[in-house]
């Protein structure tokens, strides 16, 4: 698989990445049972097998289970833990931590960040993350304290590259003017049917136009040299067959084209939306997350599909469900 450079880091990375969100099965606070070990065990390999090198966690995935039951894969493929990138995130809060009337909540302060990552490097079985995102924006973050924890996390080789995750340019600058390190990535929400990033721009000063912010993310990381990752790039099945209850018109007619073009191609729909994030000049990552080694497999050929102008324009009208201005 082609790689690329992560930000300004000295990182090389597969052009997609695995992401372990589901891999511990139930998000109930129960333990982990030998066949999602077994099954989770089998979707990294898959993974693996395909020349993925990063895989993606974060601390909540799961209530922390994901994270854990990657750790086998140290036992299975030995010395694998340098030649692959781990990166995790922290900053989701769920309801009932620590106590039981706590809300759901985002926390980017000094002493929860410092906690999360010693609790990941514990459930992931390493001495470092090579990624840390801040998973979602802090209305309350005062970026001073995010800066003292970065320091001391890089500092003591606990955490090599820093980076975010769903926020908006306005949100990284503000973060970037206190913090030492470079900010890598921003990990967000892309793929056909979620095109929000691309409209921004599109939408501008147009009559009855979508509501976007205006916010030009996708610019600010271009200039600033910030990789973006999509997650949920493979608009969670709603494009190549996964069976829904009364779909937009637009979501089957942009179904239908993924299909007749994957067709044309010979290859998998799942090939077709990666390829489609892949021809964009940001150099978008996909983050996968499909446990089934088989769509795995198909999302992966997506590395291997070049398209042109005109199909990726056919397949963007298509998703966004509207005529472009």
């Amino acid at each position: 698989m082609k790689t690329q450079t992560l930000g300004i880091s000295d990182l090389q990375v597969t052009r997609l990445g695995y992401g372990c969100m589901p891999l511990g099965g139930s998000w109930e606070n129960t333990p982990l049972t030998d066949q999602t070990r077994k099954e989770a065990m089998r979707s990294v390999h898959a993974a693996l097998d395909q020349g993925i090198n990063f895989y993606d966690h974060a601390d909540i995935y799961c209530r922390g289970k994901s994270e854990e039951v990657f750790s086998a894969i140290w036992d299975e493929v030995p010395n694998l833990r340098e030649k692959i990138i781990l990166q995790s995130k922290c900053g989701i809060r769920i309801p009932g931590d620590p106590n039981p009337d706590s809300p759901q909540r985002f926390d980017f302060s000094y002493e929860h960040i410092l906690e999360s990552v010693e609790g990941s490097l514990k459930r992931l079985k390493t001495d470092y993350l090579d990624v840390l995102l801040l998973h979602r924006p802090d209305p309350l973050v005062e970026p001073e304290e995010v800066a003292r924890a970065f320091h001391e996390l890089h500092s003591a080789g606990k955490v090599r590259e820093f980076g975010v995750s769903n926020h908006t340019a306005a949100e990284i600058e503000l973060l970037r003017k206190f913090v030492d390190q470079p900010l890598v990535a921003n990990q967000v929400a892309f793929n056909l049917i979620h095109t929000h990033m691309l409209d921004e721009g599109i939408v501008f000063n147009q009559d009855n136009a979508k509501l976007t912010r205006n916010e030009g993310t996708i610019e600010y990381c271009r200039l600033h040299n910030i990789t973006l990752q999509a997650w949920g790039p493979l608009a969670w099945g709603r494009l190549t067959g996964r069976a829904q209850e009364k779909p937009a018109e637009h979501v089957t007619k942009t179904a239908a084209l993924v299909a007749q073009m994957a067709k044309e191609k010979g290859v998998s729909g799942e090939a077709i939306l990666i390829a489609w994030i892949l021809r964009h000049p940001a150099k978008i990552q996909p983050i996968i997350g499909t446990t089934n080694p088989e769509r795995i497999a198909a999302a992966c050929q997506g590395d291997l599909v070049e398209l042109n102008r005109e199909e990726w324009y056919s397949l963007f009208n298509a998703g966004r469900g509207e005529d472009l201005p």
